[in-house]
């Protein structure tokens, strides 16, 4: 990657979840999750996981990135993640997904927030404060100042961190995660998109 397109999807990233975590909780933002139904250049169609279809306009210099392969044993002490998780039976949180930020980007969205991954969802970024393999993979996230969350991640949780895309990747079928907002009229528009290529999909 050189650093044109590093940059590039640097800001992308950035600014899916800077507006992601600043605006989780307003009425007007919603996550769109589904397959690419067709796509115009300004106009992004998308049968939801629900199984209905959103059409999403996009804004005037939309951004688009993509996801790559990561792995539990790439996650060191001081890196920085974002990860969707869920209370578990026996207490603590167990993973849903891993996403390892490039280090340029520490410090983005920070704070632990309900998520809508999975019912009773949380969105954690933080930095690892701690690493252990005992009993499967673990991980001590710090945030806001000191808080922390210790969440156990199961050997099939998908980890992943970002890549370069262009719009040419969002081809029928391909795979999206898109933070969108409702407008006044009712219709979506959105300044980002992740698409999944290369055989990975975004996992958030």
């Amino acid at each position: 990657m050189n650093f044109k397109t590093s940059l590039l999807v640097l800001g992308t990233i950035s600014s899916l979840f800077i507006a992601g975590a600043a605006t989780a909780q307003a009425a007007d933002t919603l996550r769109v999750r589904g397959t690419v139904v067709s796509f115009e250049p300004s106009l992004l169609t998308v049968k939801t996981r629900q199984g209905d279809t959103s059409a999403v306009k996009l804004n005037t210099g939309w951004k688009i990135s993509g996801v790559a392969s990561a792995s539990q044993k790439d996650i060191k002490q001081g890196d920085f993640l974002g990860i969707a998780s869920v209370s578990k039976a026996d207490g603590g949180s167990g993973a849903l997904e891993v996403v390892i930020f490039p280090a340029a980007l520490k410090g983005t969205g920070e704070g632990d927030r309900p998520w809508d991954l999975q019912p009773n969802s949380r969105m954690t970024n933080g930095t690892v404060a701690d690493v252990t393999d005992i009993s499967g993979r673990a991980v001590t996230l710090t945030y806001d100042n000191g808080q922390t969350k210790k969440i156990s991640i199961p050997d099939s949780t998908p980890v992943v961190t970002f890549a370069p895309a262009t719009p040419a990747d969002l081809k029928p079928g391909a795979t999206v995660f898109v933070t969108a907002q409702r407008e006044a009229d009712g219709t979506l528009s959105s300044s980002r998109v992740v698409v999944g290529n290369n055989g990975v999909i975004p996992p958030m």
